[in-house]
């Protein structure tokens, strides 16, 4: 009976352990991650799905991360290695990963450094002290005969973009082409956004004496102030014909904050831009909503830099949800913007104009005489913000299956105007990515966007809110307190009346 009862236990054990390993196996493979976060920054996007779905071949991802991290940093290498395990699961093993510590072998160090991995000096304290301590945080990936290298991992904010984009570029047999073009006296194109694009596409800088090359897949346009040769309007015009797309960057306004000048620019590019239905008209588009700017004041016996609201910088918040190309973003700054009215009349060109954002609810639009000036003590007509939303993007979807794209800011692109700022730079590669054709990262791109300032209230619902608060919790003591005393009460009467 016990060697039965020992050969059952035996048995059990062994169906349980087959059973749990069995399990583990396919867990690696056949698993499904509940993500309660807003955005479901730790499970991997469909976008990051469909890329890793293209890679045919293996892919070796190194990481060398230093085993004696910061404890501020333990999160960032359990999140790496989390999310690596899935790029893996979804590959079905074209991907694997293997973590190093380079500090445990002169070899390994060595061969991280050949990676172009190198050790990094973080301050960290320890033992009640501030020490200086050398880490590996970085890692290669490797497919066929191509590298692609993240030197540094800090953060894990963005890090399943960064992956995603290197791993598309490894798989990518050809990178797309994209044209920059900057008309007449129009500023450079932001050099920071040059390099982000580089990532993914071969960038070039396109002659306009000369036709544009047939490689191009989508070009970028800064504003002019000045008319443009009929010669390049044809080319745009034949270019958008054969189905590709055009982002203009133009408002109807030139100003200088400097000299707190503005003038109206007349070119021929607005007859162009009416063509397919977008209106750029000669004025300033303002907002309530807005960045800010410093105004000398007399303080006394001082003069002082005093920050102001300045209505000529909108910040954006209102996109339409309906265009994937904005569809995720929270903010982005427009410099100087003109209003856009879309022509309602039928065009053979066009089939639809879809607006891609707008001012808030307390916009305002200036006329010529012009006056810029940010104090409004001196400036009074920048605080006349009773105006509706005012279209500042909109975009022109053409018979051709080109399409034209304009955001009413001449300085959109570049490092002095809107281009600095790293929001307007996601939906600059949105936009690239959209007119081009290749949509898949555009939803990870604004996944971990967290930029959300509180909603700006018309004065009524803040004299509202402003009574609510102060009476509804007088309301609700006062309330709990008759309750109270109606329940004592009738516990008196039922009390009396047992011992009367």
């Amino acid at each position: 009976m016990l060697a039965k009862t020992k050969k059952s236990f035996l048995t059990y054990t062994v169906i349980l352990i087959a059973g749990l390993t069995l399990l583990n196996l396919l867990s690696r493979n056949i698993f499904h991650r509940i993500d309660l976060t807003e955005n479901e920054i730790f499970s991997l996007s469909s976008s990051s799905i469909n890329v890793v779905k293209n890679v045919d071949d293996l892919l070796t991802m190194k990481v060398y991360f230093s085993n004696n991290l910061p404890n501020e940093l333990g999160n960032t290498r359990r999140y790496l290695q989390d999310i690596l395990e899935e790029y893996s699961a979804v590959s079905d093993g074209n991907i694997r990963f293997v973590f190093h510590d380079p500090e445990s072998n002169e070899n390994l160090e060595e061969q991280a450094r050949k990676d172009g991995i190198q050790p990094v000096q973080m301050q960290v304290v320890e033992n009640d002290k501030l020490e200086i301590k050398r880490v590996y945080m970085g890692m290669v990936l490797l497919y066929e005969d191509k590298k692609e290298t993240l030197p540094v991992i800090q953060s894990t904010t963005g890090l399943e973009y960064e992956l995603t984009t290197k791993i598309k570029n490894l798989v990518a047999t050809e990178k797309l082409s994209i044209g920059i073009i900057s008309l007449g006296n129009s500023e450079v194109v932001n050099d920071n956004l040059k390099l982000q694009l580089g990532r993914h596409y071969s960038i070039k800088d396109i002659d306009m004496s000369q036709p544009i090359p047939e490689n191009i897949s989508a070009l970028l346009v800064n504003g002019t102030v000045d008319s443009v040769d009929e010669n390049v309007l044809a080319q745009f015009d034949s270019f958008l014909g054969t189905g590709k797309g055009i982002f203009v960057a133009q408002n109807g306004v030139l100003t200088d904050i400097q000299t707190q000048q503005a003038s109206i620019i007349e070119s021929n590019i607005f007859n162009f831009l009416h063509k397919y239905r977008l209106i750029v008209e000669k004025n300033l588009a303002m907002d309530k909503r807005a960045g800010r700017v410093s105004v000398q004041q007399q303080m006394g016996m001082f003069r002082m830099n005093v920050p102001m609201e300045y209505p000529f910088l909108p910040i954006i918040q209102n996109f339409n949800e309906k265009e994937s190309v904005v569809s995720g973003l929270e903010a982005l700054q427009v410099v100087f913007p003109s209003e856009i009215t879309i022509d309602t009349t039928i065009s053979d060109l066009v089939d639809s104009v879809n607006v891609l954002f707008t001012t808030s609810k307390r916009s305002g639009i200036m006329e010529a005489p012009f006056q810029i000036h940010p104090d409004p003590k001196v400036n009074p007509q920048i605080q006349m913000l009773n105006q509706n939303k005012i279209i500042v993007a909109a975009t022109s979807k053409l018979a051709s299956g080109g399409e034209l794209m304009l955001v009413s800011d001449s300085r959109f692109l570049t490092d002095e105007g809107g281009g600095g700022s790293g929001e307007n730079g996601i939906f600059i590669l949105n936009a690239i990515d959209y007119l081009a054709g290749d949509q898949g990262l555009i939803a990870l791109r604004s996944r971990e966007i967290t930029n959300r300032p509180l909603e700006e209230l018309d004065d009524n619902t803040r004299i509202r809110w402003k009574w609510i608060n102060i009476l509804l919790p007088s309301l609700l003591v006062i309330g709990v307190g008759l309750f109270n005393m109606k329940r004592e009460k009738n516990r008196a009467d039922i009390l009396r009346q047992i011992y009367d």
